[in-house]
């Protein structure tokens, strides 16, 4: 079990200096040189991956589910972009998140991001097939 039980309101941080690597054109995930969107759901998932910090039991790790986004703005090369995320729903073990991204003052992701807590040695023994 759990160390100590994620709390509803728990929140985590995660923030990145946009550069060239980042962009949709570097990830193949589009032609433009700005934020790629996969690259701003691994910024949100870091923050959940942060806001759990300390609330997961020995052995225990989360792995992402779901991801719902909504990529509202472009960010440009250089761009600091702040991710934070809000632990909304507690259900099981499954972990739902609200989280926001911004430049500044302006919101340019919206996500709702559900992860869900495993134990890590059974969880890759599925993974591996039980191989060392």
């Amino acid at each position: 079990g759990t160390a100590v039980p994620p709390m509803l309101g728990v929140r985590g941080l995660a923030a990145l200096t946009v550069t060239d690597t980042d962009t949709a054109v570097a990830l193949r995930s589009g032609e433009v040189p700005t934020l790629a969107t996969p690259r701003l759901v691994a910024l949100l998932e870091e923050a959940t991956v942060s806001a759990l910090d300390g609330y997961l039991g020995k052995g225990e790790t989360s792995v992402g589910m779901r991801v719902h986004i909504d990529h509202l703005a472009p960010s440009a090369p250089g761009s600091l972009v702040d991710a934070e995320v809000v632990l909304e729903a507690v259900e099981g073990r499954r972990l739902t998140f609200a989280g926001t991204a911004r430049v500044g003052d302006d919101v340019v992701a919206r996500a709702t991001i559900v992860r869900v807590v495993v134990e890590t040695d059974r969880f890759l023994d599925r993974v591996t097939g039980g191989a060392d």
